[in-house]
């Protein structure tokens, strides 16, 4: 352990982040102020003393990994990452909060220099960090890390009572416990306060027992006790095949007048009160955003130090290096996303006509990519693999064997939530591109995880099989009808749905570059008959969002367009419609966001203004309304569906060629 500060510089230091703290919120008239002031010490013990990083390369690759699940503090963060000059500037800490700044009021990947993870939601933050324990695990494993090799770096998180009551962080640190995640250390701020008055007013379990049960190691100690979390964290780092839980009781609101009151967990301070605090804190009156000479000083030195750490860990890697040539260059192979240059032929081919289900053409294609690219995939369902087609073959399992770690198969359990957390989490961790997979009606309860994947826009790729009414037998319960609406509703992320097995591989060759952010595939359960398509046909026509499938003889009457099972429908259909004398052109639309980022001109001569157009979707449809007009008609799914045989249900809700060219003479008056 390096040298401490002596106990009147920790001191100062500690209460110029608190003063910190106080000015930001001040200042944006808004903010939270009781964690931070309540986890200065304690956090700022962990960065000096324990955590490996530089300040000149937030992003430096063997770096530990911090994460504030906590978000609502993100003043905290900002204040530590001022003073260790990663290159946040003061002004941004005066400019909290407010447009532009790096300083948002929760911290967002992306934004700001030393944010590892979007946090804000609570619960999510403490699942991510699982994910990127895990993959650091994995790493380590698969590239022969031991020692000096990628994967050897901890996971710190900052959980709040919130964190620990949302059902997304049980469920991530269950898996975290069964998994024996040693590299993940959780410091919760046991303040017992929470925004509506004290924990006790709905939160009474006892913490260290659930976290022993669920396999953690848990040590109980008072977050000012600076000895004792040193002891802690050394004994956390040591448990190697436990993850741990340090139950850290503090004061919300530490060094004010209104320490330990829920009303301390916002801000900001009255004027009196900010005054009387700042007067506790021996902070200058008369100024804001001060950083004494003495504490810039000490806080320099350790970031140099940092990086001269930093340096001698990139030796011992360089050593790694030489010593493991092969692991290496499948490691920056891994790093890089690399592909082959054809991968996108090979990828497709043997698939054009033919007849499957989607989920497994999907299947299919996991499988050649993972063959691509060796040492890159890694990917697990909600106790659903065998109907979502997710399982990598002859990958292993994480959790069997004698090594835990080498597999590239995860067994999330019936987690959803957890599930989308976790895989977030691994793509926020760098070498691997993950995958996780359920049911397309359980997206809902992904939700929070889908948003803040596109929030920051990360490679996470999220399979949802059994997609429409056509599931069948298990009702409505099962059965998405709104799902496919929700999801292309949150921006950025890219919906595909594929309706054969080139669609499907295209699907997957998108979400296999990893500046394209977060992709859902959605797949059939049911057999889809094979396409036939014109003969000018490219795969990359699947990447502009929709395409010619079919053109009639004469010009076109009406546009039918289609996505996923639904369009060998309308090429029947489409065939009804020509025998009674009126020309239909069939659209392929495997993704809706991708064809409304075409150009004019390219959307204009696929579906022409004045050709009316017909959207087809065994779903509620609604999106697709912005191509077919307020006029235009929606052939989909109004209600929720029934139990029965999946052709049954088609006969019955209309999904049939006859049906539907019925629907189209309908619309068009003939």
């Amino acid at each position: 352990m390096q040298t401490q500060p002596t106990p009147s510089l920790r001191s100062r230091i500690e209460n110029t982040i608190r003063g910190l703290v106080v000015d930001a919120v001040q200042a944006a008239g808004i903010g939270h102020l009781g964690a931070p002031l309540g986890l200065a010490r304690p956090v700022f013990q962990l960065w000096d003393q324990h955590l490996r990083f530089d300040p000149q390369d937030p992003a430096w690759l063997l770096r530990d990994r911090f994460v504030l699940s906590a978000g609502h503090a993100s003043m905290l963060l900002y204040a530590l990452l001022h003073l260790f000059e990663t290159g946040l500037e003061l002004e941004e800490i005066a400019n909290f909060r407010q447009l532009g700044s790096r300083t948002p009021g929760h911290p967002e990947f992306g934004v700001t220099p030393g944010v590892e993870v979007t946090t804000g939601p609570l619960g999510q933050g403490i699942g991510n960090a699982v994910g990127m324990a895990l993959a650091a695990r994995v790493t380590r494993s698969r590239f022969e890390g031991a020692a000096a090799g990628p994967g050897n770096h901890f996971v710190y998180v900052v959980a709040s009572d919130g964190d620990l009551m949302e059902g997304v962080g049980y469920e991530a640190c269950s898996l975290a416990g069964h998994l024996g995640l040693g590299n993940l250390i959780v410091l919760y701020d046991d303040n017992r306060v929470t925004i509506d008055g004290p924990t006790s007013l709905s939160f009474s379990e006892d913490v260290a027992g659930r976290f022993g049960a669920q396999g953690f190691q848990v040590e109980s100690i008072d977050a000012e006790d600076v000895a004792a979390l040193d002891g802690a964290l050394e004994t956390a780092r040591a448990a190697r095949d436990q993850p741990s839980l340090l139950i850290l009781r503090s004061t919300i609101g530490r060094g004010s007048g209104w320490a330990g009151q829920s009303r301390a967990h916002g801000g900001p301070f009255d004027d009196e009160e900010a005054l009387r605090t700042r007067r506790r804190l021996g902070l200058p009156e008369g100024e804001r955003f001060v950083v004494e000479d003495e504490v810039r000083a000490y806080l320099r030195a350790r970031a140099r130090a940092k990086h001269a750490e930093r340096l001698s860990r990139e030796a011992d890697f360089e050593g790694w290096r030489k010593a493991k040539p092969a692991a290496a260059i499948l490691f920056d192979r891994a790093r890089a996303g690399a592909l082959p240059d054809d991968f996108i032929p090979q990828l497709v081919r043997g698939f054009e006509g033919q007849a499957d289900a989607t989920r497994k053409h999907s299947g299919a294609v996991i499988q050649r990519l993972v063959e691509m690219a060796p040492g890159r995939w890694i990917g697990g369902s909600a106790d659903l693999a065998g109907s979502n087609n997710t399982t990598i073959r002859d990958g292993g399992f994480i959790g069997e064997g004698d090594d835990p770690f080498a597999g590239a198969n995860i067994h999330f359990g019936v987690r959803e939530h957890a599930m989308g957390a976790i895989t977030n989490g691994i793509a926020l961790d760098g070498t691997l591109l993950p995958f996780a997979g359920t049911f397309m009606v359980f997206s809902d309860y992904l939700r929070p995880a889908l948003r803040l994947a596109a929030l920051m826009q990360i490679p996470s790729t999220f399979v949802f099989t059994h997609d429409s009414i056509f599931v069948g037998e298990d009702g409505p319960t099962h059965q998405p009808v709104e799902q496919l609406d929700a999801l292309r509703a949150i921006p950025g992320l890219t919906v595909f749905r594929p309706a054969d097995g080139v669609e499907a591989a295209m699907a997957w060759a998108f979400a296999a570059q990893r500046e394209r952010g977060p992709v859902a595939i959605v797949l059939s359960r049911q057999k889809v008959a094979a396409l036939k398509r014109e003969a000018d046909f490219r795969p990359g026509d699947v990447w502009k969002g929709g395409y010619l499938l079919r053109e009639p003889v004469g010009p076109p009457a009406v546009a039918l367009l289609a996505t996923g099972s639904e369009l060998p429908l309308a090429c029947d259909a489409a065939v009804l419609l020509a025998e009674q004398s009126i020309a239909a052109r069939v659209v392929s639309l495997p993704c809706l966001s991708l064809l409304l980022a075409q150009d004019a001109a390219y959307i204009e001569e696929l579906l022409p203004r004045d050709l009316p157009a017909v959207a087809v979707e065994a779903g509620l449809g609604e999106s697709l309304r912005v191509l077919v007009g307020r006029d235009g008609l929606i052939y989909g799914q109004k209600s929720f569906g029934a139990s029965a045989p999946w052709t049954t249900l088609a006969e019955h809700f209309g999904f049939t060629p006859e049906k539907l060219a019925q629907a189209v003479r309908d619309k068009l008056g003939r």
